[in-house]
């Protein structure tokens, strides 16, 4: 079934325009979500957090790392290398997404010095302040897809698809990155930055931004020293020929359902994912699941998913059928920005609540 917001005008995404105002006198922010009820011992045990995955899982990402980028190195000057580059940029440009998401919750190990280790370093190579972004995703966990106060969302209504597909390079987000580094590390946040960033963080973020860049001018100097773009091809460049992955994923999150909402099983989609894909991704595959109880850790929400799913939609049964399901949804937004695609419940369900702080209510459409 897909449904259809009436009435509603043009969305103003700026954090600080006329929607964010909209938002807290109507009550959708930092409201009331709805929460799958889940008995107080199985959730305790659910988020029980454990050094061992995590600690697995990153030697076995570094390690696959360091072995496609000694690979790469030694056929450096061949189209044999070309493989082993793409699968490192992979590692590089699309598995830290996931990691820095993870350690930023602090859920990812139980030792919270590693995941502080983990998400500076994750940070630092999918090119995301740790001190911005922290910030900008507790918003968007408190107001996930409420037009003017969610800054992660990834597709606007009407969608830009160019935007997106430039994105499978990471052109847009390298770029943005690079403006939002050269800026802080000049000492300058934006408003918007300052909306959502504690004003006793503000120095950290700026203080970062001028380590990250005298890294990446070593990373430049090295590599006009000895007139070769390797040193970039490892650090750097993974960020845009690798980003493909995360893109693909990312988009399923939220992509083509509905905003201004507090149901987590109506503004974001789970997807069912082959294993190498769950292991870049780190089980955020399971998003609606993370969403409703983000503080259980990613090795656990396999198991949060059989817990819940009869309150659920059915997820995704593949990435193909995520697209097959995003993407005529997105051509639509182009010429009725309202349009969303709402996902079935099962009979076991609680329902949705269809009417959220004087929003108006959608209304059913073929």
């Amino acid at each position: 079934m897909t449904l259809e917001n009436l009435g509603s005008s043009k969305r103003d995404y700026n954090l600080l325009g006329r929607d964010a105002r909209r938002a807290a006198e109507t009550g959708l922010a930092a409201a009331e979500w709805y929460h799958t009820a889940l008995p107080r011992k199985q959730m305790k045990e659910l988020m029980q957090r454990s050094d061992g995955p995590a600690i697995r899982d990153t030697l076995i990402w570094l390690g696959l790392m360091a072995a496609f980028a000694a690979g790469g190195i030694y056929f450096w000057g061949s189209w044999w290398s070309v493989p082993f580059f793409l699968a490192y940029g992979v590692l590089y440009g699309s598995a830290t997404d996931s990691r820095w998401h993870e350690c930023g919750h602090g859920t990812a190990f139980k030792t919270q010095w590693m995941n502080r280790v983990v998400y500076q370093l994750a940070c630092f190579m999918i090119m995301r302040n740790p001190v911005t972004w922290r910030w900008s995703h507790a918003r968007h966990h408190t107001d996930t897809t409420i037009v003017g106060r969610d800054p992660e969302i990834a597709v606007m209504r009407p969608p830009d698809l160019l935007r997106v597909v430039l994105n499978v390079f990471g052109i847009v987000d390298a770029y943005h990155a690079i403006g939002d580094m050269l800026r802080n590390a000049a000492g300058q946040l934006s408003p918007v930055e300052r909306s959502f960033i504690p004003q006793m963080e503000q120095a950290k973020a700026i203080r970062i931004a001028r380590i990250w860049l005298a890294i990446y001018l070593a990373v430049i100097a090295t590599a006009i020293y000895f007139q070769s773009i390797l040193p970039l091809v490892l650090v750097g460049l993974p960020r845009l020929y690798g980003a493909w992955h995360m893109v693909m994923c990312g988009l399923l999150q939220h992509g083509g359902l509905a905003d201004n909402v507090t149901d987590h099983r109506l503004n974001t989609r789970s997807v069912l994912m082959n294993p190498v894909s769950r292991f870049i991704y780190w089980n955020m595959n399971y998003h609606v699941e993370h969403h409703m109880f983000p503080m259980v850790p990613y090795h656990a929400l396999p198991r949060l998913h059989e817990a819940i799913k009869h309150d659920l939609p059915a997820p995704s049964p593949s990435i193909l059928a995520g697209y097959r399901e995003m993407i005529p949804a997105f051509l639509r937004q182009l010429r009725y920005e309202d349009y969303f695609v709402k996902r079935e419940l099962p009979a076991s369900a609680k329902p949705y609540r269809e009417e959220f702080h004087e929003v108006p209510a959608p209304s059913a459409a073929q």
